[in-house]
């Protein structure tokens, strides 16, 4: 059977398409999809599903069950049963690496922390989704009043000598306080490592608070973000615990995982 899992996140779209092999066995990865949310979340959510399934090879004909997730998830029409993503998270990290304990998620418009019992269930979580502090959308505002782009934002990272401290986490005042420390002379590598580290402190108190467990795994867009990834270790103390699938993909994998279990 063929199931997808379809993530609509507030700044991109996944997709994930699973083929669960003869009699449940094998669970293999036919195709994924990527693309920009944009203002319509209903099409985007379409959008994805097709293109997901072309780079599989197969037709919406042979499908069976669907489940969307993320914040758009109620737009997704085409979709059997919605699962938020908490849920979907912990169930595609447990099935890439069954040893994580905490995830650490990080997406364009909130952040979240998630700890699991040894069968992979949520156990609890906590949740930053009032403000852009601490997201990736934080993140993208930082890197154009740094004038680069987020590749070059994320790396630069690792040229700093001493990271500027960042006294505010409000986008708006932190913007302010960018271009303050450059017009006083700092360098941007120090002040776009300080932006790291205080986005790395505001998740790491997150996962303190919530009871840090070994086995950490970082999923989420922003995870792709190597200087983001250096500055949460540094905070936490600790390594992640490596994923051997895309970490931005890991929501709809999760999804496509408790697509298979509906009737």
């Amino acid at each position: 059977m063929i199931s997808v899992g379809v993530d609509i996140g507030s700044r991109t779209t996944k997709a994930v398409v699973l083929d669960d092999g003869q009699n449940g066995q094998g669970n293999k990865i036919l195709g994924d999809a990527i693309i920009e949310t944009g203002i319509n979340p209903i099409s985007s959510g379409e959008r994805v599903l097709e293109e997901a399934l072309s780079n599989a090879g197969v037709s919406r004909k042979t499908l069976g069950k669907i489940v969307a997730t993320g914040y758009g998830r109620i737009s997704a029409r085409f979709a059997d049963k919605t699962i938020t993503e908490i849920t979907c998270h912990a169930r595609g990290v447990h099935h890439m690496e069954p040893s994580v304990c905490t995830i650490i998620d990080i997406g364009g418009q909130d952040s979240k922390v998630i700890k699991l019992d040894d069968r992979g269930r949520v156990q609890d979580f906590v949740m930053n989704d009032r403000c852009a502090a601490g997201t990736g959308k934080f993140l993208e505002v930082m890197s154009r009043a740094m004038e680069t782009v987020i590749e070059e934002f994320s790396q630069l990272f690792f040229e700093a000598g001493e990271p500027c401290a960042i006294s505010s986490m409000c986008t708006v005042f932190a913007e302010s306080e960018v271009i303050s420390l450059l017009a006083d002379g700092h360098n941007r590598p120090d002040i776009i490592a300080g932006l790291h580290l205080a986005v790395a402190k505001r998740v790491a108190n997150m996962a303190l608070r919530l009871g840090l467990e070994e086995g950490v795994a970082f999923t989420g867009g922003v995870a792709k973000n190597q200087g983001m990834v250096a500055a949460l270790e540094q905070e936490l103390e600790t390594s992640f615990t490596p994923l051997s699938y895309e970490p931005q993909l890991i929501g709809a994998l999760g999804a496509a995982l408790l697509a298979r279990k509906l009737k």
